[in-house]
């Protein structure tokens, strides 16, 4: 159990999504997201876009959510590989969208918007394996490591 990258997830509303194409480009895209109690992420996001037409060929993504808001130096980071579907599903979709609505301070989208066929989806990832900072000096030299974690 990590209490802190618990603290990241819940602090931090922007994800970084990583992503490759067919021809193994990679692609990376911030996004507004939300995560259910088993910290699955979701977010919208147009079908046409790169990220999605990546998801669509490959399913494997890696998230970043990472914290750069305190001073240089002591940033931390939750790094999560998962596998990354869209919800097409209306019972998964609702869920998605009420937690997506959850953490806005304003309406967004409206539920309808999902459940008819638009140009936008809802996402899901689950994660697969998920790693910490972990810091170290050697020689006065700072040594940046990950460290493989539990989310509680």
């Amino acid at each position: 159990m990590n209490i802190k990258a618990n603290e990241i997830i819940e602090k931090v509303i922007y994800i970084t999504l990583a992503t490759v194409d067919e021809s193994g480009q990679p692609w990376n895209t911030p996004l507004f997201s939300a995560y259910d109690d088993n910290y699955n992420f979701y977010w919208g996001s147009s079908r046409e876009s790169q990220h999605s037409k990546n998801i669509g060929s490959n399913n494997k993504v890696f998230i970043v959510v990472y914290d750069s808001t305190i001073p240089a130096g002591q940033g931390e980071g939750v790094y999560i590989k998962a596998r990354a579907s869209v919800l097409n599903d209306p019972v998964a979709i609702r869920k998605a969208h009420r937690l997506l609505q959850n953490r806005r301070p304003e309406p967004y989208w409206k539920l309808d918007y999902f459940l008819n066929d638009t140009p936008v989806s809802l996402y899901k990832a689950v994660p697969e394996k998920i790693w910490m900072n972990d810091s170290s000096r050697s020689d006065d030299v700072y040594e940046d490591i990950r460290k493989e974690t539990k989310l509680s």
